[in-house]
């Protein structure tokens, strides 16, 4: 699993970025790997774009420039070059896109491949450059996930990390926090179902409320299972009722923060393996669905960076915790359930269950507590196959009910190159949720406009006038990219914290 920052060992397993995400641990093995310049040495690393390239390579010595172009260097976005630097040391350029505005992923090729030591980022000129928004991808180039492998030692780089210096003293933190809060949705999504069950979600909501527990609006947690599970929240109890017992449904709730300041509502789909229940998925559809509590992780890391931060706000983070699995008493297609807010629902697919266990908590969130409403809910779930075939696999499909939130929410994306689409609430597919018999019917036969019909499904759990955003993120990454491996990725959970922390900051 992954490594941000170094304290205390984890013997959960392990990844190798500098902190423990998925036990919330810090590896003390690990340094953290950026670190205030204070003068020290280090590795010259020339941040270099093809603008600059022909100037920069001509103030280089005739060995540098050899060396330079022997190794085909252009100064290509994401390629590096190592080349003598002085007597007895050498030095490296890093081919970025734009030399003056460096984005998150930009360093983040340079720290997966360069050798392992003490670097310190110099422009064109020669003078000390600021990392800027690539602190976070140079943090993240490092990430492994390597907790099932006896060889995990081999999967790590022989020569140690690599280590960035700074005088931007105050990013570090934030950079380290952030960086953490995407290792901790990696390695929760990573993880298979076997070891990530419901009670497993559970035990990391326990971990996060105990680390922020205090007397002055500290992390509490609440856990509503069995009976009353199906009284109050029928809809999450029906869908996980078939599963195992160690794998019982659950709403997990945490509220944290001072109850006199904004309320803030975060909600994760937590379905931690998804069968499809009778309506049961093939095995191709079936492999991946380990990943389908990646709104749970979201949810999980962006209370995380709440509570670390302190934000004047109060939190409340709703995971309701569920298997769809297959057995005797399982839901049924064609079954009417019950929810919390006192719609029925015509069950037209038990695959599309991931609406009706946030119908039950997005009704609980748009209650409050003390009279005190939300003023804000977001919603994070691996909702639909039709977001991903309308936006691939990198862009989240966002839907909101105010114009100013979504713009926001897109600005705030773009901003931290964690990019979201907006797709319509658009009314005049409301007719698609239509059933005979009940209020609502889960899964329109048509299979028209899928990501839009889920979304207004969930819109009618979500009292009137309540400022909501539903995030239909995918959770994985299908090929790897510099700082982003194949497998569990955060999509959407930057831009969401860039977005809270500009409303509640």
């Amino acid at each position: 699993m992954c490594a941000i920052m170094a304290q205390t060992p984890d013997t959960s397993g392990g990844n190798s970025a500098g902190q423990s995400a998925l036990a919330g641990q810090p590896d003390p093995a690990t340094p953290d790997l950026v670190q205030p310049d204070r003068g020290v040495t280090a590795v010259s690393l020339h941040v270099v774009d093809k603008a600059g390239f022909a100037a920069w390579l001509a103030a280089r010595t005739p060995a540098v420039r050899a060396a330079i172009t022997a190794q085909k260097f252009t100064a290509a976005a994401a390629t590096t070059a190592i080349f003598a630097d002085g007597a007895d040391g050498w030095a490296a350029a890093v081919g970025v896109a734009d030399a003056s505005k460096l984005t998150s992923w930009c360093l983040a090729r340079a720290a997966e491949t360069l050798p392992g030591g003490t670097y310190r980022l110099l422009a064109a000129d020669g003078s000390e450059a600021n990392p800027g928004a690539a602190l976070i991808g140079w943090v993240l180039g490092q990430y492994r996930f390597d907790r099932y492998r006896k060889d995990s030692a081999e999967a790590k780089p022989a020569d140690g990390p690599r280590i960035l210096l700074t005088r931007a003293v105050k990013a570090i933190a934030p950079a380290l926090a952030e960086a953490a809060a995407v290792a901790l949705v990696r390695d929760l999504v990573n993880t298979p179902a076997e070891d990530m069950g419901p009670a497993d979600l559970e035990h990391e909501a326990e971990r996060l409320a105990r680390r922020h527990a205090g007397r002055n609006h500290g992390a509490h947690l609440r856990v509503t299972r069995g009976e009353t599970l199906a009284q109050e929240y029928p809809a999450i109890h029906a869908v996980g009722r078939a599963a195992a017992r160690e794998a019982s449904p659950r709403l997990i709730e945490i509220e944290w923060g001072d109850p006199a300041h904004p309320r803030v509502a975060i909600i994760g789909k937590g379905v931690t393996f998804d069968s499809g229940g009778l309506d049961i998925k093939p095995s191709s559809a079936m492999l991946l669905m380990k990943k389908d509590m990646g709104g749970a992780a979201h949810a999980l890391a962006l209370a995380r960076l709440i509570m670390e931060s302190g934000l004047k706000l109060r939190l409340h983070l709703l995971i309701p915790a569920v298997e769809n699995a297959i057995s005797g008493n399982a839901f049924r297609p064609g079954d009417v359930l019950a929810s919390r807010a006192g719609l029925s629902i015509e069950t037209g697919n038990t695959d599309a269950e991931g609406r009706l266990i946030l119908a039950d908590a997005l009704a609980r969130a748009g209650e409050g507590a003390d009279g005190i409403k939300p003023q804000l809910i977001i919603d994070f779930a691996t909702l639909t196959g039709a977001a991903r075939v309308a936006l691939g696999p990198d862009l989240p499909a966002l839907f909101a009910r105010a114009d100013e939130t979504a713009e926001a929410f897109y600005r705030a994306g773009e901003a931290v190159d964690d990019p979201v689409w907006r797709l319509p609430l658009h009314a005049g597919y409301a007719d698609y949720l239509k059933s005979d018999i009940a209020d609502l019917n889960n899964s329109p036969s048509g299979g028209f406009a899928g990501a839009i019909a889920a979304a207004l499904f969930l819109d009618r759990f979500v009292p009137e006038g309540m400022d909501w955003v539903h995030i239909d993120t995918f959770a994985w990454r299908p090929a790897a990219k510099p700082g982003r491996p194949k497998g569990g990725d955060a999509l959407s959970l930057r831009a969401a914290w860039a977005l809270i922390k500009a409303r509640f900051g």
